[in-house]
């Protein structure tokens, strides 16, 4: 009897012990019980409780974590039928509030994102959903964060997973695409066209400009040229004048030799010309062109010339008689 009763003290002596004792895992919370009602929370670690008055009520998950939004379907507000569903990031940040609160806290959170969700994305049109998913989850978030903060949950963020319209709407939706890019791409070929067009016609424009600018370049040189020439022309002239004035008439053969002598040269330079007839009176030539000399020393001494003797007659060739004579 007495063995019976000591095994039996033993046994309800290590009942009372791990009754008296818990320990609290990190990231986990526990809420203590008095016959039924909240007293406390315990934190990680090892605390001890009263036996047979205090109990552990419920064990919190105080990680973040994520739940899965249900796929439904959604009709926008331009009456298009889309599947959405989406993922939400929790995390209770008081224990007893999410534990007494609320029943079944995860099934509340995922039925409160899914009745939101329709009505955010029932009160868009089709194209506004689908391109404009930051603003979705950006009221879904609002919405679902100041729900449950009376539960003692802290709603991190809330992410639309997948859009997916019906299939003919999907079909259009890529019809649509394609004739973008077709209207995309003939422009851009229309511009690039364009845009040779006015190279080429902007290159023309520069080649007449600067053809214009060397033809003006190339008239100026010639009417200076000209000039220059008409204004020697004109100062040998003066100069005759004046030696004519003086009573030199060098200065008239000296204008005679110069005709002179470039009507022959055009007349050798002729390239249908093959026969070239020089005159008889050759010392008058000779003669001309001594008084060119004479007219030159003159131009460069200033002084008189002395005068010229009169040019002797030409010389009469003796008379051939006939062949027959």
């Amino acid at each position: 009897m007495e063995l019976t009763a000591s095994l039996v003290f033993l046994v309800l002596a290590l009942v009372i012990l791990f009754a008296a004792i818990k320990i609290v895992p990190q990231g986990r919370e526990f809420t203590v019980e008095r016959f039924g009602r909240y007293t406390r929370t315990l934190k990680p670690g090892i605390t001890f409780l009263a036996p047979f008055i205090e109990g552990i009520g419920q064990r919190m998950n105080m990680m973040e974590q994520v739940l899965d939004v249900p796929q439904q379907e959604v009709i926008t507000k331009d009456n298009a039928v889309v599947k959405v569903d989406g993922i939400v990031f929790i995390q209770v940040m008081d224990a007893a509030a999410a534990a007494y609160r609320v029943d079944n806290l995860n099934y509340a959170i995922a039925q409160l994102c899914m009745t939101n969700l329709r009505t955010v994305v029932g009160s868009m049109e089709l194209d506004e959903v689908l391109s404009q998913r930051d603003q979705i989850n950006t009221r879904l978030l609002h919405v679902i964060d100041s729900a449950t903060s009376p539960w003692g949950v802290k709603v991190a963020r809330i992410e639309i997973k997948d859009l997916m319209p019906p299939p003919d709407i999907t079909n259009a939706m890529a019809r649509q695409m394609k004739a973008e890019r077709e209207r995309r791409a003939v422009i851009t070929e229309a511009d690039g066209e364009k845009s040779a067009a006015i190279a080429r016609a902007e290159g023309a424009k520069q080649a007449a400009i600067l053809e214009a600018e060397g033809r003006r370049e190339a008239a100026f040189r010639d009417a200076e040229a000209r000039e220059r020439e008409a204004e020697a022309e004109a100062k040998a002239t003066t100069m005759v004048s004046e030696a004519i004035a003086r009573g030199d008439v060098n200065a008239i053969n000296y204008f005679v030799a110069q005709k002179y002598v470039e009507a022959f040269a055009k007349l050798a330079e002729s390239p249908h010309q093959k026969t070239v007839i020089v005159p008889a009176e050759m010392s008058a030539l000779v003669g001309s062109l001594a008084g060119v000399g004479e007219l030159v020393k003159f131009i460069k001494s200033d002084t008189p010339p002395p005068p010229r003797p009169p040019a002797p007659p030409a010389a009469r060739r003796p008379a051939v008689p006939p062949t027959g004579a």
